[in-house]
């Protein structure tokens, strides 16, 4: 009899409890959409500069060639600061800055929504740096060679033999 009023207590329990209550939620990320900034992607060329030499033998050498400008934008998070551009550029829309997107990364490319119901867009990642970095924080790797070290290997003269253990 203790025996079944211990698996009635268990399988009440079991019931009780939801099957996800010790999972946690996969969490998505969120960033900020700080700036916009137009910069130079390529340059767009009209003319005959692709036949090369034959056309340059008759005198006809004229090619049309615009720079051409693409929207780059810096997404801000907590961990990481992204650069990214838009990969379709026929179809770019322009986002808005100071908004909140929800993004997730997949290789080098973004796929992004902005606020949480909108229409989902992919982006290239251009650069990515850790959002600590402009706080002016030196590595090892980054220090100057002419400064003194404070090792005690470095510290004794040169004639001294070091003391044996």
């Amino acid at each position: 009899m203790n025996v079944k009023s211990a698996v009635a207590v268990a399988a009440m329990l079991a019931c009780a409890l939801p099957a996800t209550a010790g999972k946690k939620k996969k969490e998505v990320p969120r960033g900020m959409l700080e700036s916009m900034q137009s910069v130079p992607c390529g340059a767009k060329q009209r003319g005959l500069a692709g036949l090369g030499s034959i056309w340059a033998s008759v005198g006809v050498t004229h090619v049309n060639s615009t720079e051409k400008l693409c929207p780059q934008y810096l997404v801000r998070t907590d961990e990481m600061d992204y650069e990214i551009r838009p990969k379709d550029m026929k179809h770019q829309q322009v986002l808005p800055v100071g908004q909140e997107v929800v993004f997730k990364i997949n290789h080098d490319h973004m796929d992004l929504r902005v606020g949480d119901g909108g229409k989902k867009m992919t982006f290239v990642v251009v650069a990515m740096r850790p959002a600590n970095a402009d706080s002016g924080a030196t590595s090892g790797s980054t220090r100057p060679l002419d400064t003194p070290s404070t090792s005690a290997a470095t510290q004794r003269p040169t004639g001294e033999k070091p003391p044996k253990p």
